[in-house]
């Protein structure tokens, strides 16, 4: 069953989805267009492994859906609103010491 979330827990799962590189470019990928596993990884250049436990955190964190398509699936974004917000945040202005990294970096939480 779906729930909506809410307006802080939509920013956590967000945030926890972006805290990973490869996560970042799988969104930014589904940005463009849907497209199916093997060939996001194939684009990303990691393995399917790999790149099915970061679409299963997307998936988790609701950020991605995962469509049938016949004997394929497709994955998307799960609100094409998500793609104006990547957007916007790549265009956001960030403000940091070039010598500094963010001190949750070090984590590797999924959603």
């Amino acid at each position: 069953m779906l729930t909506v979330a809410t307006d802080i827990d939509v920013l956590a799962r967000f945030g926890r989805a972006l805290a990973d590189p490869i996560r970042c470019r799988i969104l930014l990928a589904l940005r463009e267009a849907p497209a199916y596993p093997s060939d996001l990884a194939d684009a990303l250049e990691i393995s399917r492994t790999r790149l099915s436990n970061h679409l299963a955190c997307l998936r988790d964190c609701g950020l991605a859906v995962a469509v049938p398509d016949g004997r394929r699936t497709r994955y998307e974004l799960a609100d094409e609103r998500l793609g104006h917000a990547l957007d916007d945040l790549r265009a956001a202005v960030v403000a940091v010491a070039a010598e500094t990294t963010c001190p949750d970096a070090a984590e590797k939480e999924c959603c």
